[in-house]
């Protein structure tokens, strides 16, 4: 019996076809976007994408997932073991670098409206721009409304008229959507107006960024009392006008430098610019200088920070505002010394100086109802918050100071521009194309600021004890102790901080812990202990916060000890790295205890820390002599003692 012969098997060859195509998205910047394509064919399919110029390392898979960074085109090739291939549509990978912060968690790709048009008034015959932009996947597409009427050529992201006409003017909107949803933007109006009838432009900063700087405690030089108070309350101020205030106590030359290098660093096209100077300084052939906390006695220039540097780097960085306030003293005796040569830019326009007092004059501070405040700031506190033109704010300040009678005669305010626009420091901030640089600025901003994080510790005997902090300011940190739970055991707890290494409280003299503690504690919940830690900005190390529990035992009736520490890292200014070469510090490496606020006393005191009495004023006068003065209470620095018979000299 013979076998009949098997017949071959046939393969039929099917063509490749794409079932789903990829489709274009718009997403935000570093968005996770996945790209997918769906086809049939013979045996198995394999995949390769590619963008405009290469193939996509990795994207051999149907579906294609991306972290977006950029606006790119991708394809894919679809091709089997049999020579056959096909590709899928091209499609477009929209990132938008704009604000984001609206959009949901569990964004499924919904269109979501992330700029909406603004109201125009336009110049007949000028060009009309009304702009959308939205997040969707899919893209989402753009349909505009004059006057609830479609229009059936406007259907892109911006709408463009480019001679506008009186027909042109009513309510616009624009209705966005894709396969998952349709949402509206707000009407805006849009009026068309004659040449003579154009409002001014509402003026915007791109963004806001102040640095203040206040010294007090000086090796050399006579100590000081009212930047404490100064900067604080200015710093505030600041803070509720929208700007990004980072706010410096006691400050070296080489501390001085690194902060205001930061700070200009922080400046860009389109943003306002303020620094401010409370402390010693002094003038000399028209250059302003800043006496740093160490500076020697006599000085030179090159021992001072001089202002129009500062000046130069902001203008450097073609800020929409520069304004420098100082309150301090513009006098000089050392006549033999060389002014600092500064090569000026170009002008550009919109620099202030606001100076708390006129040429060859010195500035005072006073203490008023217990408080120090300098005079100049004082006023100057009173008015910022205007929204008016900087200028018009200083001439009030001006007008106030200048009727104030214990300065009659000896200080008057000075201000100094080249204001060509009417910008207000009250003005909006309009971050729209310039979200990357305000996100840099944003980091930096709050790795000067930013508190440590609150802890809650339980010690072995059962006593818990949470450890939070709070920031008077940006190199100046307290820390609280609040007994939160006792233990089955215990009794008469009390709670002691320290910190490794230790931190000088450089504000723990006579007058000064107070003024300290009254802007601490105006808001404080009554902690069971505090330590306040200065000069941050020399911290080299990660700073820890020991926390020592002293109880009873209530059944053997010993007084007994327990200890934990809290490791915060560099916190808040420490983190800048303002130091820039070895210097000397104010901390120690070994701990000490501190179990009320102040109780750590300064190693070196103030040169001449004289206590005004109430409404006396205090200049902020470093004289250059080559004796240091000797201390003397309540009594001028000067010869004149009958002109000057309330006055006691210290700027």
């Amino acid at each position: 019996m013979t076998g009949s012969r098997p017949k071959p098997c046939r393969i039929m060859i099917r063509d490749i076809v794409i079932v789903r195509h990829p489709v274009n998205v718009c997403v935000p910047v570093k968005h996770k976007v996945t790209l997918s394509v769906r086809a049939e064919g013979s045996g198995i399919l394999h995949y390769q994408w590619f963008t405009e110029k290469d193939e996509v390392r990795g994207g051999t898979n149907a579906d294609l997932t991306i972290k977006a960074q950029k606006t790119q085109l991708f394809v894919c090739r679809v091709n089997d073991n049999f020579c056959n291939c096909v590709f899928s549509d091209w499609v477009k990978v929209k990132v938008l670098d704009i604000d984001k912060s609206g959009l949901p968690l569990q964004w499924e790709g919904e269109p979501h409206i992330a700029v909406n048009p603004k109201p125009q008034i336009v110049q007949q015959a000028a060009k009309l721009t009304l702009r959308c932009a939205a997040f969707g996947k899919p893209a989402p597409h753009y349909q505009w409304y004059r006057n609830g009427q479609p229009l059936l050529d406007k259907t892109s992201d911006t709408l463009q008229i480019d001679c506008a006409t009186a027909e042109h003017g009513g309510s616009y909107l624009c209705s966005v959507s894709n396969v998952l949803q349709e949402t509206w933007t707000e009407p805006v109006d849009v009026d068309i107006v004659q040449n003579d009838q154009l409002p001014r432009a509402a003026l915007t900063a791109t963004d806001k960024v102040a640095l203040l700087i206040g010294n007090l405690n000086y090796f050399n030089h006579p100590g000081l009392m009212a930047p404490v108070m100064d900067v604080h309350e200015l710093a505030n101020l600041l803070q509720q006008l929208g700007f990004r205030v980072v706010s410096l106590l006691d400050l070296t030359m080489e501390e001085m430098l690194a902060a205001i290098d930061k700070f200009i660093q922080l400046l860009d096209r389109g943003v306002y610019g303020l620094f401010y100077y409370a402390g010693h300084g002094y003038e000399r052939a028209g250059r302003n200088y800043l006496v740093a906390v160490d500076a020697p006695q006599p000085y030179r220039p090159e021992n001072c920070v001089c202002v129009q540097r500062v000046m130069l780097g902001m203008q450097q960085r073609r800020t929409a505002l520069s304004v420098i306030l100082l309150d301090t003293c513009r006098k000089w005796y050392n006549q033999h010394c060389i002014p600092s040569t500064i090569m000026p830019l170009k002008p550009s326009g919109n620099t202030i100086y606001g100076y708390a007092t006129c040429e060859d004059a010195e500035a005072f501070e006073v203490q008023d109802g217990g408080k120090s405040t300098g005079i100049f700031t004082k006023y100057l506190n009173k008015h910022i918050l205007q929204s008016e033109k900087v200028t018009h704010v200083l001439e009030k300040v001006s007008e106030d100071l200048g009727r104030d009678p214990l300065v009659t005669g000896k200080q008057a305010v000075e201000i100094k521009h080249t204001l060509k626009e009417p910008r207000s420091l009250a003005d909006p901030v309009w971050t729209t194309g310039h979200t990357r640089e305000l996100h840099l600025r944003d980091v930096c901003w709050r790795q000067a600021n930013e508190l440590p994080q609150k802890k809650r510790l339980m010690f072995l005997c059962g006593v818990e004890v949470e450890v939070s902090f709070s920031a008077l300011f940006s190199n100046i940190l307290v820390a609280f102790a609040t007994l939160k739970t006792k233990g089955p055991r215990t009794q008469d707890c009390t709670i002691t901080l320290s910190s490794i290494p230790l931190l000088e409280d450089t504000f723990s003299g006579p007058g000064r812990s107070e003024e300290m503690d009254s802007l601490l504690f105006k808001s404080s919940d009554n902690p069971d202990c505090t330590l306040r830690l200065c000069a941050l900005q020399k911290l080299k190390e990660s700073l820890v916060i020991k926390v020592d529990l002293h109880y009873t035992h209530t059944e053997n009736r010993l007084r007994l000890t327990e200890s934990q520490q809290v490791d915060i890292g560099k916190p808040m200014v420490a983190s800048c790295k303002l130091y820039k070469r070895n210097t000397a510090t104010a901390y120690k490496q070994e701990g000490a205890s501190a179990q009320t606020m102040g109780n750590i006393s300064s190693s070196k005191p103030p040169l001449h820390q004289t206590l005004a009495g109430p409404c006396r004023p205090f200049t902020r006068k470093a004289e250059c002599a080559a004796k240091v003065a000797v201390t003397r209470s309540n009594e001028p620095e000067e010869n004149d003692e009958n002109e000057l018979q309330d006055f006691t000299f210290g700027h």
